[in-house]
Formats: C-alpha cells, sequence, structure tokens
C-alpha cells in the first residue's frame, strides 16, 4: 500500500535523496520515518516503538534524550551562535575542547583540528600527509596503505581509503597511490590450523611485502581502525596491531588510528587504540564525541605532524585548509558537556559491565543458529554473521540480500539493525544500554531470525 499523498513517506519519496540507499527501490518502498527518541528507543511516525541496536550510526552514545546537551547548545546560542577558526580567530568552546581531547588522548598528542563529519576529519589527514611530507622535503612520500573492508568515509579521498567495493564502484575510485592489504579476519582470512598469531604474522609480512614493492620512501602512513566497523565489525587477531607497528616503525611510516566509531568507550577503554595496543600519530575522532546531538570531528595529530604543517605554512604564509564550522562554538559546546557527562556518568565502568553481557549473551543465544556462522565483538559493538554453511563458513549470494532482509523482519518485530559486509548484523547500541535493554534488543533480534529462517526454508523447499 502506498502512504498518502500528503505524508512524510510521501514528500520524502518526492524530494529526498537518501545516503546509501537503492533509490529505485525507495521509489516502491519508501522510508522508515522516525519522529522521536527516547534513551534507546525511537519512534516511527505512526508511534511504533524500536530498540536502538546500532545508537543510530554507530554514534547516538548517550541515547536519543538528553536535556543537558540541550540545555548546553542553547546556552552556547545565546552567547556566541557562530564564529570561525579561520586566520587566528578563536573562541573559549574551541580551546577547550581541543585541550580536553589533547588531556585524553591515547598517545601523546600536540594540537587538534575540528571538522563537521568523519569524512571530512578523514579528508583532512590525507591533505595533512601530503602537505607535511612536501614542507619536509619528502615529496614521494605520499602514498597511503589502508585495508580492505576498512571504512575511512565517502568524501573523495576518504572514500579511497575506505576498502569497499559500493564506495568505490561508479565513482572512479579509489583515487592513485592509495593501497589496500588484506582484512584481518581470522574467520575468513586464515588458513587451515592457523592460529591468531599465526595469521596475524601473515599479514605483517604482507604489509612489509607491500612497503617493500612500493618503496617505503615513498609510503606516508598506514590507516586502519581499531575493529572494523562497517566491514563487518571484524576484531583483529591477537597480536596483529603490535606486528604491523613493528613494521611501519622499521619504514618510518606514520599510522593514523580512524577512532570515529571507536572512540569515547565503545571497545571498553577509552579508545580502541588502547583496547588493541596502538600507538598513533594521528587520530580521528567524530560520532560520540557530541554523542552525535550536534556535526563535530576532530583530527588530532602529534607534534611531528604539527611541526611539518607549521614549517609548510611557515614557508607560503598560510595552511591553505578549514571548513567554515572548523570548531563552530556550538557543537564544540556540546561536545564539551558530552565529555563531562561522561566522566560524571563513569561511562567506563558501566561499559565495562554491560559490554561482556552483551558479549555472553549473543555467543549463547546466537553461536549455535543454523544461519549464524559467527558472533563477533568487543565491548559494546558486535557482529552477527549469516552464512547459508555453516561448515565450510559460505556466504549467501549477495543478490539473495538476506542480511538486509533480515534487518527488515527486525523493524517488524521492533528493533533496528544494521546489515553490512557478509550478510553481517551489526550491534553497536547507545552506550546508556542496561541488560534488561540488552535482552530486549536480543529477543527482538532473535525473533526476527527465526522468521528469517523459516522464510529461507519455504524458499529451499519452493525451489525443490
Amino acid at each position: 500500500m502506498s502512504p498518502p499523498r500528503n505524508s512524510t513517506a510521501a514528500r520524502d519519496i518526492a524530494y529526498a535523496l537518501h545516503p546509501y540507499t537503492d533509490h529505485k527501490a525507495h521509489l516502491q518502498h519508501g522510508p522508515l520515518v522516525i519522529s522521536r527518541g527516547k534513551g534507546v528507543r525511537v519512534f516511527d511516525d505512526q508511534g511504533k516503538e524500536y530498540i536502538e541496536a546500532v545508537a543510530g550510526l554507530w554514534c547516538a552514545s548517550l541515547g536519543f534524550d538528553n536535556e543537558r546537551l540541550v540545555e548546553a547548545a542553547t546556552r552556547q546560542m545565546r552567547r556566541l551562535p557562530f564564529y570561525h577558526s579561520f586566520t587566528a580567530k578563536s573562541h573559549e568552546p574551541l580551546v577547550d575542547l581541543a585541550e580536553m581531547l589533547v588531556e585524553r588522548a591515547p598517545a601523546p598528542m600536540s594540537k587538534v583540528f575540528f571538522a563537521n563529519s568523519g569524512s571530512e576529519a578523514n579528508d583532512s589527514v590525507v591533505k595533512m600527509l601530503w602537505y607535511m611530507h612536501n614542507a619536509i622535503g619528502k615529496p614521494r612520500k605520499k602514498k597511503i596503505i589502508a585495508r580492505l573492508k576498512g571504512y575511512h568515509g565517502i568524501t573523495v579521498a576518504a572514500a579511497s581509503l575506505t576498502g569497499l567495493p559500493a564506495n568505490h564502484k561508479l565513482f572512479d575510485l579509489p583515487l592513485p597511490g592509495f593501497i589496500h592489504v588484506s582484512t584481518p579476519h581470522h574467520y575468513h582470512g586464515a588458513r587451515p590450523g592457523e592460529s591468531e598469531e599465526e595469521f596475524a604474522t601473515r599479514l605483517a609480512e604482507e604489509l612489509e611485502q607491500v612497503i617493500e614493492r612500493e618503496g617505503p620512501e615513498t609510503i606516508a602512513a598506514f590507516y586502519a581502525e581499531p575493529f572494523m566497523g562497517a566491514g563487518g565489525v571484524i576484531i583483529p587477531p591477537a597480536t596483529y596491531f603490535e606486528k604491523v607497528q613493528a613494521v611501519l616503525k622499521r619504514h618510518d611510516i606514520l599510522f593514523c588510528a580512524d577512532e570515529v566509531i571507536a572512540g569515547f568507550f565503545r571497545t571498553g577503554s577509552y579508545w580502541g587504540s588502547q583496547t588493541f595496543g596502538i600507538q598513533p600519530d594521528i587520530v580521528v575522532c567524530a560520532k560520540a564525541l557530541s554523542a552525535s546531538f550536534l556535526p563535530i570531528s576532530a583530527v588530532m595529530v602529534n607534534e611531528r605532524v604539527f611541526q611539518g604543517i607549521a614549517e609548510g605554512s611557515s614557508s607560503i604564509g598560510t595552511w591553505g585548509h578549514g571548513f567554515t564550522y572548523s570548531g563552530h562554538p556550538v557543537p564544540a559546546a556540546v561536545a564539551i558537556e558530552t565529555l563531562k557527562i561522561y566522566d560524571e556518568m563513569d561511562i567506563l565502568s558501566h561499559v565495562r559491565r554491560v559490554g561482556p553481557y552483551m558479549q555472553a549473551q549473543l555467543r549463547e543465544r546466537f553461536a549455535g543458529h543454523p544461519l549464524v556462522g559467527e558472533v563477533r565483538g568487543v565491548g559494546l559493538v558486535a557482529g552477527v554473521e549469516l552464512v547459508e554453511d555453516k561448515a565450510t563458513r559460505k556466504n549467501f549470494d549477495p543478490a539473495r540480500k538476506v542480511g538486509p532482509r533480515l534487518a527488515k523482519l527486525g523493524e517488524q518485530h521492533g528493533v533496528i539493525l544494521r546489515a553490512m559486509v557478509n550478510d553481517s548484523i551489526g550491534f553497536s547500541p547507545p552506550l546508556i544500554i542496561t541488560e534488561a535493554e540488552i535482552d530486549a534488543m536480543l529477543d527482538r533480534f532473535g525473533a526476527a531470525l527465526d522468521a528469517l529462517a523459516v522464510e529461507l526454508r519455504r524458499e529451499r523447499i519452493a525451489a525443490v
């Protein structure tokens, strides 16, 4: 049944162009229109309630209502609703937030640059890397190594870092100079009998071979999420980052940590880098920085990177990069309040209590399900991968859209899910979720998964 002509859904179909959407299908089926939120739940325009299992886009860390953040935005809008940071201008929220981030960084950092999204921040890092190496007299040191299935955004350079086919096809991407090495996913990538540590050693050796093939004097940086998010919630094998960092150090290659999803307690540490033993030269964060109440992202750079930028700006007379809204005072004020709330709530202790509970419940309830190949995760983030054959770890044909079908069934059962690569279903609920809410979320997921199993069984019978 098509939506009424004057409904929000009908007007959406008529006028809106959505990210990550099959637009021909959208013209037929229309959107799910969300009208309000409270805690870990959202409500559609018909009043139906859903548990948001992915915190929107991994980002609504404090849920969908928080009066302190509303008040922080309102206060700042009354005092100074906008100012920029071009040509050495500044304001208190920008300075306060930069100081707070440097104090909390997972490794010694020198300066903070602000943008409006993770994509913008990662795009900015690419320009910083090129700029600084030109400035310090290493103009060949420009290539960047990332990983297949890694996700770093959708601007031209950030999408080139990203290692997902859908972000490249028809866009003429990636740009030259972006190199992708293997996905660190033991479940699919390991050889028979190969331990996690042995798999990690092989991937580090592959990285070194790529560096030597390309020439270390041409490689500016290695780019990685502490865990892969949109690639399917892929947790690195034991010793992976330890071995990768040893390779990078030997060849004087910078490490850029994309903490856009992992940062701010998601993994059970303040930063994903701390969970996995990463000592980055550059850190990118966004999403939970402001609990996603307003758009803001940040790039933290260490002293070495800053000195290269400073040298270039001195020789030219300016650092010709920035956005009108870099360090916008209102999102910055909301981010400051968000960090204060995290501290006052001791959100880290909460995540360390409920995260293991979610991981244990996912494995106990679903690891043995006939459609589930692997349950993986850390802290309050997890992936459940659907497979056609558990014994061979064979995935379903992507044309069958099994993961998206499960996500749609989830909506029917009152839970919003995220279907990703290889029909992996992501879980990344608001950090404030309770054990009881985790139980409810997984009950609804289980009902949707069983409904999918019935559908697929009927299809098999019909095909015989």
